[in-house]
């Protein structure tokens, strides 16, 4: 008898475009010989469908006006447990974060990816950097402030982010994803500017030194034991590898295997999954990491428990170059999904 998988896409979040994407990438690769598949978009206001019409309508954003969905049976199908695995295509809040996940967990319904505690941990850059700090992983310096410090206390702040960091400097939303909201400081104005707008996304920011870097990627995938892809680095078309770097540029480059020593190339991959271990993930995620140019240093950057899925996207590329197709990668990630539920 054939499984049935929920694959969610689009959501809340201001990756929508991007989950919209990777969700439509899923159901193009997904067996649908082995699979009942029930496509399921969530709009920006919250509302969910069930969306039986062409793929192609997914990924442009015309599936909403389309004539081929039901009103609510998203929602529907997965608390009367019609399901059997759903597959959460949704990036950053509202998705990403452990609230997919404690539905699911509540519901008794195997879900792909890590469980709530480990989504919502690596969702939040902060905490992320507080709990790995206890167990010696290599982090650039930061500095957290939050929104109601900052508006009694700018200047202040300013200056301590000047002492202990200077410049250059990155500016993040806490909890956020696809460099959405995120910006790179030279100098004061600067700094003002970026924090303004990483407010815009979050009440909690992450202030933090940049480094003079490569961008290295690893794929992991497991449960108990899990393993890592060969690496890859990130070429930027830009200064840094922001949203429109990511999605729009066709001159960012992505260079599988990354450029590195075999003793680099196997520290950085047993780095992702000892790191992948101490957060409790499950299932799937990628480990950013920056190396030093000068010396060589590897650094955490963040880890994402519910990378890109688009054609274009890393994770699937690293699966790819390391001997396992878009195709197994689905079919594993939906057993690890309802060997870590019977546990």
């Amino acid at each position: 008898m054939k499984k049935k998988i929920a694959i969610l896409f689009g959501g809340q979040s201001t990756e929508h475009e991007v989950s919209r994407a990777s969700g439509a990438s899923v159901l193009r690769n997904i067996d649908q010989t082995k699979y009942d598949i029930y496509p399921i978009g969530i709009t920006k206001e919250g509302l969910w469908f069930e969306y039986t019409g062409d793929i192609d309508n997914i990924e442009d954003g015309k599936w909403e006006t389309d004539e081929y969905f039901k009103i609510a049976d998203g929602q529907n199908l997965i608390f009367n447990k019609e399901i059997d695995v759903v597959f959460p295509v949704l990036h950053g809040l509202f998705g990403e974060d452990g609230t997919i996940q404690g539905m699911c967990k509540l519901s008794n319904i195997p879900c792909v990816g890590p469980g709530v505690m480990a989504s919502a941990i690596c969702m939040d850059k902060i905490y992320t950097k507080y709990l790995l700090e206890k167990f010696n992983v290599k982090q650039a310096g930061y500095v957290v402030i939050n929104s109601h410090d900052y508006a009694r206390n700018k200047d202040l702040i300013i200056q301590n982010i000047e002492e202990k960091l200077g410049y250059n400097i990155f500016i993040k939303p806490s909890n956020g994803g696809s460099s959405v909201g995120i910006s790179k400081a030279h100098n004061t104005s600067e700094l003002m500017v970026g924090l303004e707008e990483a407010l815009k996304y979050d009440r909690k920011i992450l202030v933090e030194q940049a480094i003079n870097a490569r961008e290295i990627e690893v794929a992991v995938i497991g449960n108990d034991y899990p393993e890592a892809s060969v690496p890859g680095e990130i070429i930027p078309a830009k200064e840094f590898y922001d949203y429109e770097a990511k999605y729009k540029s066709e001159a960012s480059k992505l260079l599988i295997p990354a450029a590195l020593s075999d003793k680099k190339l196997r520290f950085v991959k047993e780095e992702a999954i000892r790191i992948y271990q101490i957060l409790d993930c499950a299932g799937m995620a990628r480990v950013d990491f920056l190396v030093d140019k000068e010396t060589e240093d590897v650094y955490l950057n963040e880890v994402n428990t519910i990378p890109g899925f688009t054609k274009i996207s890393m994770y699937p590329k690293m699966w790819q170059a390391t001997g396992k197709t878009y195709v197994k990668l689905i079919d594993e990630l939906i057993q690890l999904a309802i060997d870590r539920n019977n546990k």
